[in-house]
């Protein structure tokens, strides 16, 4: 996945919510609602968000060194996982406590038109971020889920931008109706009763990107599609009998490291041997051109051994 989709969908996002941030505190300014007030921490929280991963799309740019010699890729994953860390502790946690603070102490919405005509244009920034996004990960999706996007993408970005943008426009519902019910009823307990539901979203979604980009963090294989055309790349050189194991990590979205033990033939000179890798290698880099880093073991094929080296043993 190019980061340039992802960039593209952050200051999309990043734009909306500081407009939606700003606008949902002077909201709050003048009606007092619990659940305007979250979700401006909410919106607060989503800009510094964007904002980390921008700095992490640019520090993981930076060339490799002697003491990280793979380079800097999986910055994008740091920085991804700050991030769900950053909307549980400011936005699910901040969200809960007010739910709950609005829910001892009850009062009246004040001025509800502000809260319903920033809300109302909120939904609108939203709906244009999360369109920008479902168009820029389209292209990526292919012909799985939503839910297998999230789950296998290796660029953070997108589905950090996608879960957000989703948490926002639910949250958004949940303001309104929180607002709304308080408004009808003159019960303020219902603005606490949006706030909290606004709180136990924002936690979800924190563990789901927490869950994901903690996986990605510790190092994650290529795709099982991904390997195959690797598999097939090896198989064709003509001085490769066969692979005996493949292992691959993925050193940033873009950055795949390919470790392999491949069969040659007895006989083989060194020289063949030689030539036979440096093919090996082409073809892997022309099949999958994101295969950045490539060592290759020759060996012969020995079906016990094989077995045992292709289960970790």
């Amino acid at each position: 996945m190019s980061a340039g989709g992802g960039t593209r969908a952050i200051i999309a996002a990043l734009g909306a919510n500081l407009a939606i941030a700003a606008s949902k505190f002077v909201a709050f300014v003048f009606t007092g609602s619990s659940s305007m007030l979250a979700e401006s921490v909410h919106s607060v929280a989503d800009s510094g968000n964007q904002l980390l991963l921008l700095v992490g799309n640019k520090r993981a740019a930076r060339k490799s060194t002697r003491t990280h010699p793979f380079g800097y890729g999986r910055e994008r994953y740091f920085y991804s996982f700050v991030v769900a860390v950053v909307l549980f502790t400011i936005g699910a946690l901040f969200s809960l406590y007010e739910g709950w603070h609005k829910l001892v102490d009850p009062h009246p919405v004040e001025s509800p038109a502000w809260a319903f005509a920033v809300l109302i244009f909120a939904i609108a920034a939203e709906s244009y971020s999360f369109r920008t996004a479902i168009k820029e990960s389209r292209e990526f999706k292919g012909n799985g889920s939503w839910v297998s996007f999230v789950r296998r993408a290796k660029a953070p970005e997108l589905p950090i931008v996608l879960l957000e943008d989703l948490g926002a426009l639910l949250g958004l519902v949940f303001a309104l109706f929180g607002v709304s019910m308080a408004v009808a009823t003159g019960n303020g307990a219902w603005d606490g009763v949006g706030t909290l539901m606004i709180g136990l979203l924002l936690g979800v979604i924190a563990i789901i990107l927490a869950t994901e980009t903690k996986s990605l963090l510790i190092g994650e294989s290529a795709a099982p599609e991904v390997e195959d055309k690797i598999c097939a790349a090896l198989e064709a050189a003509p001085e490769v009998s066969r692979v005996i194991h493949l292992r691959t990590l993925h050193l940033g979205p873009e950055e795949l490291l390919v470790a392999a033990k491949i069969a040659v033939e007895h006989d083989d000179t060194a020289g063949e041997v030689a030539r036979g890798i440096d093919e090996a290698e082409r073809r892997i880099r022309e099949a999958v051109p994101m295969a950045r880093v490539i060592y290759l073991e020759p060996d012969l094929y020995r079906a016990d051994a094989a077995s045992e080296q292709r289960t970790g043993a």
